[in-house]
């Protein structure tokens, strides 16, 4: 059955029957834009950008091949129903929190989430119960969630009526999932999990485990970021018992767009079979190229540090995506945006993002030994050009306070009693939006929360070190709305 592809299958055949179409896209197969575009594209993709006609199916409604493509999925994923996403992980994300909790409701959230899972927490009018991750001075990351620490706030949250949990971080780091979905389940919380980077989990046993294997009830996963679809496809794999999926569905569909793009679902349909028929043998040849690459770089490249299992010490340390190379150079003195800007321009290499202290590469289907060759000739380069710095010179590795949250994210986000502030001179005020470095686009602070001088020198830093800080209306981020 997984060798199935029903909805890529059927919209060829659909193309080539070559119909007269009277519908929309515009375009119509290409023949109606320009053409410097169409003939960059091509006409096959072209072909199959249609749109919800009765023999295609309905997203907001399948019945026919897009359901049969989601069941598929749903097999491979070890969830009860697949729902289809092309309003990325972040729609997934939205939905899932909206399924679970409505206004004033709490859900117990990691601080270290996505900016998602903030603007779902604002428009579901939910009260957000932060957790504490780990914090990891050395490297200057936040890792996961520790068991006690969502055993002390369930308990000091009875009421809960969801935990988001992040499978794994955007570093590669996993909770021990399984032991919080169980904890969660004997109190009756449901569990959902943003799994944006853990599509491969579920197809290979040195992997951590899935959200779906460790019992969670929804995880939104991101298909196109690790497992081969189009940017912006993605998938909501939920488990039956303390959610309805036809709520979710339903969610699901008032938050997405009702031209979906079946350039997007098609090729979710040939990633998921990619993944389940292949998925195995594809993920041992990248763990082989990204663990020679860590224990090159690791061995043999003075300044220079990729962190793997030897972080693995508690319970919100659990496991470890080897696919990740997060790279300290702090080291050598210099920034990891100054690292990501010279492999970009004197290499012709882009990371998947920077700090002040790191840079992180993902190794994937689409690697050789070739691309990462390149990638660590690159940064032996590099640690030639600046060699090991002197203890006493080396930056300070700083991860700012979590702020208070004061008002709800949502009573602050609306509210028009506002004004502007210069940030230098915001310590003490009440957040109206948000700051963030994207990627990864974690919030440092968010609409209700407490400025304090810490966050303000944080972001001073970041904004100065030439990091994409964004979020407030002003872009140059020297002024902040707060609360008057």
């Amino acid at each position: 059955m997984q060798n199935q592809t029903p909805l890529f299958t059927k919209l060829v055949e659909h193309a080539s029957r070559n119909p007269i179409q009277f519908h929309i896209p515009a375009h119509k197969k290409g023949f109606g834009m320009p053409s410097e575009f169409s003939d960059f594209i091509g006409p096959n993709a072209l072909s199959i950008d249609l749109i919800n006609i009765a023999p295609l199916d309905d997203l907001h409604s399948p019945k026919g091949i897009i359901k049969e493509a989601q069941e598929l999925a749903a097999r491979a994923f070890g969830a009860d129903h697949t729902f289809f996403s092309v309003q990325g992980t972040s729609g997934a994300i939205m939905t899932m929190i909206m399924s679970v909790v409505g206004p004033g409701e709490k859900i117990l959230v990691p601080r270290n989430a996505h900016k998602s899972i903030m603007a779902a927490i604002i428009l579901s009018g939910a009260h957000p119960v932060f957790m504490h991750p780990e914090v990891d001075a050395e490297i200057g990351i936040m890792h996961g969630i520790s068991v006690d620490t969502v055993r002390v706030t369930l308990d000091a949250h009875p009421d809960a009526k969801g935990v988001l949990l992040i499978n794994p971080t955007y570093f590669g780091v996993s909770c021990d999932l399984k032991t919080i979905v169980e904890l969660c389940h004997e109190r009756g919380v449901p569990v959902v999990v943003d799994e944006a980077h853990g599509v491969l989990f579920k197809f290979h046993d040195d992997l951590p485990l899935s959200a779906m294997q460790a019992g969670a009830d929804m995880a939104a996963t991101s298909v196109h970021k690790l497992g081969g679809s189009m940017t912006q496809s993605s998938v909501l794999n939920v488990r039956e018992g303390f959610v309805s999926p036809a709520h979710v569905q339903a969610v699901l569909s008032m938050l997405h767009t009702t031209s979906t793009s079946y350039l997007l679902l098609a090729s979710l349909d040939v990633a998921r079979k990619n993944l389940a028929v292949y998925g195995q043998e594809l993920i041992e040849k990248v763990l082989r190229l990204a663990r020679n690459a860590r224990k090159i770089i690791n061995e043999e490249i003075p300044g220079m540090f990729c962190f793997g299992d030897e972080i693995l010490k508690t319970s919100a340390t659990f496991a470890h995506d080897p696919l990740k190379l997060n790279i300290s150079v702090k080291e050598l003195g210099v920034t990891g945006w100054e690292v990501e800007k010279i492999l970009r321009t004197d290499f012709n290499i882009e990371v998947e993002m920077s700090d002040l202290y790191n840079i992180l590469c993902i190794v994937t289907f689409g690697d050789t030994e070739d691309t990462l060759g390149s990638l660590i000739h690159a940064l032996r380069e590099i640690s030639k050009r600046f060699g090991v710095q002197e203890k006493k010179d080396l930056p300070q590795v700083r991860i700012p306070s979590m702020p208070l949250l004061a008002v709800s994210p949502r009573d602050a986000f609306y509210n028009k009693q506002t004004e502007v502030v210069p940030l230098k001179e915001a310590a003490g005020r009440i957040m109206a939006e948000s700051v963030m470095v994207y990627p990864p686009g974690i919030p440092i602070i968010m609409p209700g929360e407490v400025i304090t001088q810490d966050n303000i020198e944080y972001i001073d830093e970041n904004v100065k070190a030439g990091l994409p800080v964004q979020g407030p209306d002003d872009p140059n981020i020297e002024f902040i709305k707060v609360l008057k």
